[in-house]
């Protein structure tokens, strides 16, 4: 049923003079798709009040209730066809919906609240649904999903992060919103995060760690206390940009988590010196921007000055876990061996202020489009690296977008990883054996097949001559036949 409504939103989208990009669809599907979502919670609360004998105050004024300008009902309950269209349903939603929603942010009792999360959407968002006509159709298409059972639920965060990573090839650093989610759900198996456990994502993008993380951790046989710690005390992150910011709030509430923690904000902008106990976590899962610049003044901010983003969001989470935290980051891999000072001091500060125990080496073609290579860096912080297990994932075809990378091809590292054992693709580099000049962790296999080594001309041109010989043979024998 969503999958449809979804192509049919496209379409219309499509014609409409405001949407240019598959960017402009995720965007303007985003905040219907919430209204209509948020009604059917505010429905779902009041008969939860109900059976439980208390009452349950709407958090949106009758106005602007969905029922009342997205689906008015007759009084048979047949939806009235009379509903606001054309420049009337966009004047309404620009200069009145829109601003209602926006105010929600200054009225919110604290930031940890849905309602200021409805403000902060609706205060980076705008409509840009140019025809009251196309913006009426798409309405009454979102009207016709439910999002009340737990079915429903999974299947349209399940579609939204397909509409996510369709991003990636839309422009506008589209990719940087979007890691593979079976990527993302091996990091998390290695890390293995508890309930109790604070987990931070300092370049949250379209929040697919932290959607994961919930994932894995909310399981059926969690008490009330471990529920409402999980939903109000576990997930964190920051963003910069501010599409990514409200996708990945989107993206989580969607998923369950009715009020994300994650701040509108440049996590390279904070100093590492004002960094205190406080404001440190146990769980990091992230993957920085590949290849992003920062300025002179932002790497004031760093130790180890380096314009490379990803390099200072190294700094950062190595200094904002807390210690015994547990880490996987994606980077690039020629973090491992670059020779520049910032390189060789940053794989310095990590090896001695963490345990780097596993690098997971990915083939070209895992991030789409991205034109590197990555790897995965597992993390402990506190005690000093005195070895690293390597695993190079080696695979029998080329991914791209037609064939991305999935579950079953991280399996055998998954199941190695355990016990960090050696195989063809695995092995351990002790730290004493690097040089201790530049630390250069390349990723070089000692295991690796050796291959036949090459014939010499001479035997090559022997080889040719009797072929030769032999088809010779063959053709006069064919003749005489004849």
């Amino acid at each position: 049923m969503f999958e449809q409504t979804f192509k049919n939103i496209d379409d219309i989208l499509h014609k409409d003079s405001g949407c240019g990009s598959e960017l402009d669809y995720v965007e303007q599907t985003s905040w219907i798709l919430f209204l209509k979502y948020l009604d059917d919670l505010e429905k779902d609360k009041h008969t939860a009040a109900k059976l439980s004998g208390t009452t349950y105050q709407q958090i949106i004024e009758e106005k602007f209730q969905w029922h009342q300008w997205a689906a008015p009902k007759l009084a048979n309950d047949k939806i009235d066809h009379n509903a606001k269209t054309g420049d009337d349903l966009v004047d309404f939603v620009n200069n009145e919906l829109f601003p209602y929603f926006k105010k929600f942010k200054g009225n919110a009792t604290n930031a940890n609240t849905i309602e200021y999360k409805i403000g902060e959407i609706f205060s980076e968002l705008k409509n840009r649904i140019q025809s009251g006509y196309n913006l009426r159709e798409v309405v009454n298409l979102v009207n016709e999903l439910r999002f009340r059972t737990h079915k429903e639920k999974h299947e349209m965060s399940h579609l939204y992060e397909g509409k996510i990573k369709n991003m990636g090839n839309a422009g506008r650093n589209g990719g940087e919103y979007y890691t593979p989610r079976p990527l993302i759900k091996t990091i998390i198996k290695v890390v293995a995060p508890v309930i109790g456990d604070t987990i931070y994502d300092g370049a949250v993008g379209s929040a697919g760690f932290l959607v994961e993380a919930f994932d894995y951790l909310n399981t059926k046989d969690l008490s009330a206390s471990q529920t409402n710690i999980l939903q109000k005390n576990t997930f964190y992150g920051k963003e910069k940009k501010s599409l990514a910011y409200i996708i990945g709030i989107m993206n989580m509430i969607l998923h369950g988590v009715e009020a994300p923690n994650i701040i509108h904000s440049n996590t390279l902008a904070e100093n590492l010196a004002d960094i205190q106990e406080k404001d440190r976590y146990q769980v990091i899962l992230a993957n920085p921007p590949f290849g992003g610049k920062e300025r002179n003044e932002v790497q004031q901010n760093f130790p180890i000055k380096t314009g490379e983003t990803a390099s200072l969001f190294l700094q950062h989470f190595i200094k904002i876990l807390k210690a015994g935290g547990k880490a996987g980051v994606v980077i690039k891999n020629t973090f491992l061996s670059n020779t520049d000072n910032a390189s060789i001091a940053l794989r310095k500060e990590l090896l001695t202020c963490c345990n780097l125990h596993t690098v997971l080496d990915l083939p070209g073609g895992t991030f789409t489009g991205a034109g590197v290579k990555t790897v995965v860096l597992f993390f402990e912080k506190g005690k000093a690296t005195q070895k690293t297990w390597f695993y190079q994932l080696n695979l029998d075809r080329n991914l791209g977008k037609t064939n991305p990378l999935n579950e079953q091809d991280l399996a055998e590292f998954i199941t190695l990883q355990k016990t960090q054992a050696s195989s063809e693709n695995s092995w351990t580099l002790n730290t004493a054996d690097l040089d201790q000049n530049t630390l250069d962790l390349s990723a070089k296999n000692p295991n690796t097949p050796e291959e036949a080594p090459l014939r010499a001309p001479s035997e090559i041109l022997e080889s040719m001559a009797k072929l030769d010989e032999e088809s010779s043979n063959i053709l006069n024998s064919i003749s005489k036949m004849l």
